[in-house]
């Protein structure tokens, strides 16, 4: 049965997702292009956001790919995966990224001309950020898709063997509130071992702890929706214990970055809070929205559609608005605002009338193609 708080929980982190990336525009941490004035007050919320929002979307991807599998052969799950991956990126890659790059050079003075005298002379000589050649946002589509491929042996195996004795174990442990922090173990390895030695690069080559972690939280994802109705029973009861869990663990993350130094034993302990406080969240926001919204709706149905192209597009919105904005004397809340409607709007327009409507463009933003009604007009 298609869990439809699942579907709503995606369109939520992709929809935060275009706030956390309009607020990339005004914080310290690195970005393409940057307002004339920093606030760096605003990345405390963007950091609560930023503990949780990748590893929930992770944990979806995986959800989806249990639910994708139920209905194809291991060939076929090949197939769509990579057609509605890969394709994307390659589209992203030729005409939705280099944008991006264009007003990042013009931004920085390595650039004078339009975007015609930018492209395609200057969009793919070399491999950023020394060259202009890059996937930026769209860096999580090849992570999903090597990850699906990696693990479908596993995968398949749990799919053939629904009742085996390990995974009646993992019941038992699904089936109690606390047992399912079990699933940090790893995770803690992860952050205390793998990422001090590796940053975060999306470039996938090299990227081990982003690939090592991200994969995790993939497997957990499907994993967890393996395990039958336990799993949902146990976050829709103990949501509110989850939630105090993540409170508590947000403020002991803060509390120790406020109060200590950088250090090899405080960075063991900050792991663990991470961990303790991202996996608490991702349970209470199972938990709540299983509650709350797991039934269909019309206006679900059209995002959930919409959501892959919005995630493809909104990045170059925003900097292309962005970079008009940068320089004007306005106060913060202008240029936030016009941000986040601008990106939304603009997004919308161009699934709406130049995505939504167009048999031979949607598949290029991951869509499927559906069939024609007798007036020619898509079902």
């Amino acid at each position: 049965m298609r869990r439809h708080n699942i579907d709503w929980l995606r369109v939520i982190v992709f929809g935060l997702l275009i706030f956390y990336h309009v607020g990339m525009f005004f914080v310290p941490w690195g970005f393409h292009i940057k307002n004339n004035i920093i606030y760096p007050d605003i990345r405390w919320p963007m950091l609560f956001l930023n503990q949780w929002r990748l590893p929930l979307l992770f944990v979806i991807s995986g959800m989806g790919t249990w639910f994708a599998l139920s209905k194809r052969s291991g060939w076929q799950f090949i197939r769509e995966r990579t057609i509605r991956l890969f394709i994307p990126l390659i589209v992203g890659i030729l005409f939705i990224v280099p944008p991006q790059v264009y007003f990042e050079r013009m931004a920085n003075g390595r650039f004078e001309g339009s975007f015609m005298d930018y492209w395609p002379t200057h969009a793919f000589a070399g491999v950023y950020p020394h060259g202009n050649l890059s996937w930026h946002h769209l860096w999580f589509l090849p992570y999903l898709l090597v990850f699906s491929l990696t693990l479908l042996p596993v995968f398949l195996y749990l799919r053939k063997l629904p009742q085996a004795a390990w995974l009646n174990r993992l019941r038992k442990f699904t089936a109690t509130p606390f047992g399912l922090f079990w699933f940090i173990v790893p995770l803690y390895f992860w952050e205390a071992l793998l990422e001090p030695f590796f940053p975060s690069t999306h470039a996938l080559m090299g990227d081990w702890f982003n690939l090592v972690n991200f994969a995790t939280f993939f497997f957990y994802g499907f994993l967890l929706i393996s395990t039958g109705d336990d799993f949902w029973r146990t976050i829709q009861k103990h949501r509110r214990k989850y939630l105090y869990c993540g409170l508590v663990g947000f403020g002991l993350l803060l509390g120790i970055r406020a109060l200590f130094e950088d250090s090899i034993p405080v960075h063991f302990i900050e792991a663990l809070f991470k961990v303790f406080n991202l996996w608490s969240w991702i349970l209470s926001l199972m938990g709540y929205t299983a509650v709350y919204l797991n039934k269909p709706s019309a206006p679900l149905a059209y995002a959930n559609e919409a959501v892959y192209p919005f995630y493809i597009l909104h990045q170059t919105i925003i900097i292309a608005i962005g970079y008009y904005l940068m320089d004007l004397n306005w106060n913060f809340w202008p240029k936030l605002l016009l941000m986040v409607f601008g990106t939304f709007a603009g997004s919308w327009l161009i699934y709406e009338f130049a995505i939504r409507r167009w048999r031979l463009i949607r598949p290029l933003f991951g869509l499927t193609v559906k069939k024609q009604q007798q007036n020619g007009k898509l079902e």
